[in-house]
């Protein structure tokens, strides 16, 4: 988060977060931010604030508990494919070579046998059920796989051709051609009810995948130029059309695998097929928001909210919930969500005390996805506020009792979460003694043992300093000792997700005591731990601060808060440069200046 959007946040508003009434578009920063004297700033730092929590984050780091929206990179330009499989990316090449070669391979020979299948006798179809459901996640990844390898080769073919290289071209689209029969062979040997539909595509794509082999192939027999710019135009085209039709019957396999899982989970009786269906469709979700969106689509949303509504599937819930959780970061997924008055079943669940500890979780889990600052689609969900003090008082109750690390971040998160979802939550917090909670857990390290937890819990205190009240809570939990430690937050990993979490805590809880310091007795705290002199060293050294601009504005509005209370806390020097000229310039100043450990 940059320095203007903390200048935005300290005058009021977040950037791109929705405001605390529920609109989706707050008040954005304004030039006249970077030419507020002190005084001006000290008066908007009381003013509500909006410090999001970056979710995605710790989620990532956290085994993606939660998917929020996650965009995948489309390898041809000319057609969004639903294949998002970024993650293959990230691991080592000589390990993705080790994983495709076989798919090359296999696809070599599945072209010389003509990709003919070997039939099935039909008493083999009556295998028993839990064979084909434990086996269909691996066949959807094996598939999944396989159309990421042709979406690759499609987008090289397009930039083979850009440059001419025709022969590269042919043996590309021979490739792409064979890896195609393959991927439909394969498909069609662990299905058994595709529809009429997907069989057109398949057709559709075999015969265009022939007729794009056979014109790269006249064009390797000619060295006509002008014959082979005309046939140019001719191949982009075909090019274009095999994708389009790749793309459609990807979205078919995919929508078709979505429904049999929902229709096991909906007709099953069994707890073990159930448990079964529901892992195969967490799995899908974790491929991206397109496929999110395509079981949403399918009404996964409203058939796992059955199955948390049936007592026999108790067991099942902590699951169940999870993978709502990841289908509910596209909006399809809320939408859905509201539909079947799926906040008054989370209401249920949560305050539910005979539910098990990873069932309140989990359900905290998916709270907190659905009111994610960084979604834009939540301001619907009308059927929230109705249940919210029963929601916020079972998520404070689990963040008290939280057995571990996980559970207590889940909790916290989803209060974070609340606090900008609408004011009045903060309000509730006050009145349940939640700060007490919050800073109490803070000293158990069992509890609160990662910035990711951290940010959760200096989140809730920011948004809760607004309230006069907080002043006399923060006192007496010795809450000013815990900002001035969040103020030496550093990645003891140096992981990118981590450093970005401690620079988020440093940042929040030098505007939380920038706004707690209008109370005198919360300012002469802070003086007395020494809070002036760690302000002025985040100000002066970059690398205190991990080079973040964000920290050097609100440190600056800290310090500028506490120089009114304390002025002989700073020396002349400090104060000509930090406090005395306008804001931008002293930030110009630090962010410009060598690194001084004066």
């Amino acid at each position: 988060m940059g320095a203007a959007v903390v200048l935005g946040m300290l005058d009021g508003a977040d950037s791109s977060s929705p405001t605390a009434n529920g609109d989706s578009q707050g008040p954005r920063l304004s030039p006249s931010c970077w030419s507020l004297e002190a005084e001006e700033l000290c008066s908007l730092i009381e003013k509500p604030v909006l410090l999001y929590t970056d979710f995605s984050l710790w989620r990532s780091t956290h085994k993606n508990r939660i998917n929020m929206a996650f965009k995948g990179e489309d390898h041809l330009d000319s057609l969004p494919l639903p294949v998002q499989r970024m993650h293959l990316i990230q691991v080592d090449s000589v390990q993705r070579w080790m994983e495709d070669l076989k798919l090359m391979t296999d696809c070599e020979c599945m072209c010389i046998l003509q990709s003919k299948p070997i039939s099935t006798e039909k008493d083999e179809q009556n295998e028993l059920l839990l064979s084909s459901q434990y086996s269909t996640c691996d066949n959807l990844q094996l598939i999944l796989k396989r159309a990421w390898i042709i979406s690759t080769e499609l987008t090289r073919i397009a930039q083979k051709l850009e440059k001419n290289r025709w022969q590269r071209v042919h043996s590309m689209t021979v490739r792409v051609n064979c890896h195609v029969r393959s991927m439909i062979n394969e498909y069609n040997t662990f299905t058994m009810n595709s529809s009429e539909e997907m069989h057109q595509f398949e057709k559709l794509l075999i015969d265009k995948c022939s007729e794009f082999t056979a014109f790269t192939e006249r064009c390797i027999q000619t060295e006509d130029e002008q014959a082979l710019k005309s046939m140019k135009s001719c191949i982009n085209e075909t090019l274009t059309t095999v994708a389009q039709y790749f793309g459609q019957l990807i979205e078919l396999v995919l929508a078709h695998e979505a429904q049999n899982l929902l229709r096991q989970i909906e007709l099953s009786d069994s707890v073990y097929i159930t448990e079964s269906a529901i892992s195969s469709l967490f799995s899908l979700t974790q491929e991206g928001a397109h496929l999110c969106r395509i079981i949403a689509k399918e009404g996964g949303v409203v058939t796992l909210f059955k199955i948390c509504r049936q007592d026999c599937f108790r067991c099942l819930y902590p699951q169940t919930l999870r993978t709502l959780a990841s289908i509910c970061c596209v909006e399809e997924g809320m939408h859905q969500l509201e539909k079947v008055d799926g906040i008054l079943c989370l209401a249920d669940i949560l305050t539910d005390n005979t539910h098990s500890e990873a069932t309140h979780a989990e359900a905290a889990a998916v709270i907190a996805q659905i009111t994610s600052p960084h979604l834009t689609f939540t301001q619907h969900l009308s059927s929230f506020l109705e249940n919210m003090e029963e929601i916020v008082t079972a998520l404070v109750k689990l963040c008290q009792e939280a057995s571990s690390g996980e559970v207590f971040l889940l909790a916290s998160a989803a209060l974070a979460n609340i606090t900008f979802f609408d004011t009045m939550a903060c309000e509730i917090l006050l009145q349940l003694n939640a700060m007490k909670i919050l800073l109490a857990a803070c000293s158990d390290k069992h509890l609160v043992d990662t910035p990711y937890s951290r940010d959760q819990v200096v989140t809730i205190l920011a948004n809760m300093s607004v309230l006069d009240q907080c002043a006399s809570e923060i006192i007496q939990g010795n809450g000013v000792q815990l900002l001035m430690e969040m103020l030496f937050e550093r990645s003891s990993s140096g992981n990118s997700a981590e450093v970005a979490a401690c620079e988020r805590v440093q940042q929040k809880s030098a505007v939380t005591l920038a706004r707690l310091s209008r109370d005198p007795e919360v300012a002469d705290a802070a003086v007395k731990l020494s809070c002036i002199p760690r302000l002025i060293k985040l100000c002066r050294s970059p690398t205190e601060r991990n080079n973040s601009d964000s920290v050097l504005v609100a440190c600056l509005a800290a310090l500028r808060r506490l120089a009114v209370i304390s002025p002989d806390g700073l020396e002349d020097s400090d104060f000509q440069q930090l406090v005395k000229p306008r804001l931008v310039d002293s930030f110009l100043l630090c962010t410009n200046m060598e690194e001084s450990f004066v």
